[in-house]
C-alpha cells in the first residue's frame, strides 16, 4: 500500500471516520470454532453469510479442519438469494461441497425431524434488515423451535442491524394476525440485531442457544458507519435508504399500489397508472414530514403489479437517516394517497389468508380502518404505546448498550 494512502487511512481511523465492526462469524472462526469440534454442523445461511473479508461462511466451515459441516439450510429467496419473493423452492445439493441444501421455503418453513437428523448443532449466519416483515428472523425462530424439539444446539453469529439499534417504531401484532411476515410480538422497526432477537425469542422457546457477539458495533450505528461491506440479502434490498423506508413502505404490498418491484428502486418509489405524480409530490411535501422529501417519478415495472405499464407516483428521499421515522411518515403519506385516490385503491386479499395481506403486515385491522375512515391518529397512538412497551420488553435482551 502506498505510504500516503496508508497515512490517510490511519488518519481516518484516528478521527473516527472509518469504523470496523467485527462480525460474529469473524470472532467465531478466530476464537470459538472449538465449541463445535467433533459435532455434526448444519448452517442456516444465504449469500450474506460471509466474513469481513467477504469469504463465504459455507466455504470457511467446509474447509476448516475441525468443523464437520454436514447440512445447509436455506430461507426465503434461497441460498444465492435470486428467488423471487414468495416463490417456493425445493431441496437441492450444494455444488461446491456436495452437501444437502434443505429448503425452509418450500413444503415447510419449519425444519422437520428428518431435516435435522444429519446435525448435532445448527449455526445461523444471515443478515437481517431491521423490520418485522422480513422473514429471515422467523426462519431463525422456527429453527430454534425445531432444535428445542429435537435436542439440537443452536448458535447465532451476530450481525449489525443496518438501520440502527436505537429507534423503535410501530404497534405490536395482535395474536390473531400473526403470520410469516409477523410471527412474533415485534414492532415494525425493532432496533435489534439477530443475536438480540434470538435471545428475545429464546425466552419462550428455551433451546440450547449460544450467541457470538460482534465487536465494535454501537446501537446508533447505521450500515454506512460500520465499515462492513454490504451484501444484499434479497433481490429487492437495494440500499440503506430502501431499508430505512421499508418499515413503512412494505405496507404497500397489501394494496393495489406498486411498491416499485420490477424497478431499480423498490420500496423507494411507488405509484399506479391512476396517480398524478406531481400532485402527490406536492401534497406529501405540504405535510412537512421530517427527514424526507417526495419527488414525482414515472416508472414501468418489469414484473409484479402493473407489469409493463407506465405508472406515476413519487420517490421518497431520506434527508436525515438517523431521525427519520419510516412508519409514522408513511402512514401520513398513505393517508394522503387515500384522501386523493380512495375510490381507486383496494387491499389485496388471498383465499389462503384469513385476513387481508395489509392487515397481516400492519399486525391488526386498525390501520386499514383508519385509512378508509380518514382518521389515523388512534392508530398512531397505538404505535406509540406498542413502541414504549417493546422498549421495556426488549431491554433485558440487548447485548450492546
Amino acid at each position: 500500500m502506498p505510504t500516503l494512502l496508508r497515512k490517510r487511512i490511519n488518519t481516518w481511523r484516528s478521527e473516527g471516520i472509518m469504523v470496523r465492526v467485527r462480525l460474529g462469524i469473524d470472532l467465531f472462526m478466530e476464537r470459538y470454532s472449538g465449541i463445535i469440534k467433533g459435532k455434526r454442523v448444519g448452517l442456516l445461511t444465504n449469500q450474506t453469510g460471509a466474513d469481513s473479508r467477504l469469504q463465504s461462511s459455507i466455504r470457511l466451515f467446509h474447509r476448516h479442519p475441525d468443523i464437520q459441516l454436514t447440512a445447509l439450510y436455506a430461507p426465503e429467496h434461497g441460498l444465492k438469494t435470486y428467488t423471487k419473493e414468495g416463490e417456493k423452492f425445493s431441496n437441492t445439493i450444494h455444488v461446491e461441497t456436495g452437501l444437502p441444501v434443505f429448503s425452509l421455503y418450500g413444503q415447510t418453513k419449519k425444519p422437520t425431524k428428518e431435516m435435522l437428523e444429519p446435525v448435532d448443532v445448527v449455526v445461523f449466519d444471515i443478515q437481517d434488515i431491521g423490520s418485522r416483515y422480513y422473514t429471515y428472523i422467523y426462519s431463525m425462530l422456527y429453527m430454534m423451535e425445531a432444535c428445542k424439539e429435537n435436542s439440537k444446539a443452536m448458535i447465532v453469529l451476530d450481525r449489525p442491524n443496518p438501520i440502527g439499534g436505537t429507534e423503535v417504531e410501530g404497534n405490536l401484532i395482535q395474536p390473531d394476525y400473526k403470520s410469516f411476515v409477523g410471527l412474533y410480538t415485534l414492532p415494525a422497526r425493532h432496533g435489534m440485531t439477530v443475536g438480540e432477537l434470538a435471545a428475545y425469542f429464546n425466552n419462550s422457546v428455551g433451546c440450547q442457544l449460544t450467541i457470538i457477539k460482534m465487536e465494535g458495533w454501537e446501537r446508533q450505528m447505521l450500515l454506512s458507519e460500520t465499515g462492513v461491506s454490504w451484501i444484499a440479502p434479497s433481490p429487492n434490498t437495494t440500499s440503506l435508504d430502501m431499508m430505512l423506508l421499508y418499515p413503512g413502505t412494505c405496507l404497500l404490498e397489501g394494496t393495489n399500489l406498486s411498491e416499485g418491484r420490477g424497478t431499480t428502486q423498490p420500496f423507494e418509489v411507488f405509484g399506479a397508472p391512476f396517480i398524478n405524480g406531481v400532485r402527490l409530490q406536492d401534497e406529501v411535501n405540504a405535510l412537512n414530514l421530517y427527514g424526507v422529501v417526495a419527488r414525482d417519478v414515472s416508472f414501468k415495472p418489469t414484473y409484479s403489479k402493473f407489469q409493463d405499464t407506465v405508472c406515476e407516483g413519487i420517490q421518497l428521499h431520506v434527508t436525515d437517516r438517523h431521525f427519520f421515522r419510516p412508519l409514522e411518515t408513511f402512514v401520513h403519506v398513505l393517508n394522503t394517497v387515500f384522501r386523493i385516490y380512495g375510490e381507486q385503491l383496494s387491499f389485496m386479499e388471498y383465499e389462503h389468508l384469513k385476513h387481508p395481506m395489509f392487515d397481516l403486515l400492519a399486525g391488526n385491522n386498525l390501520l386499514r380502518t383508519a385509512l378508509t375512515g380518514g382518521n389515523i391518529e388512534d392508530y398512531l397512538e397505538d404505535c406509540l404505546k406498542g413502541s414504549e412497551q417493546f422498549l421495556n420488553d426488549r431491554h433485558p435482551y440487548l447485548l450492546y448498550r
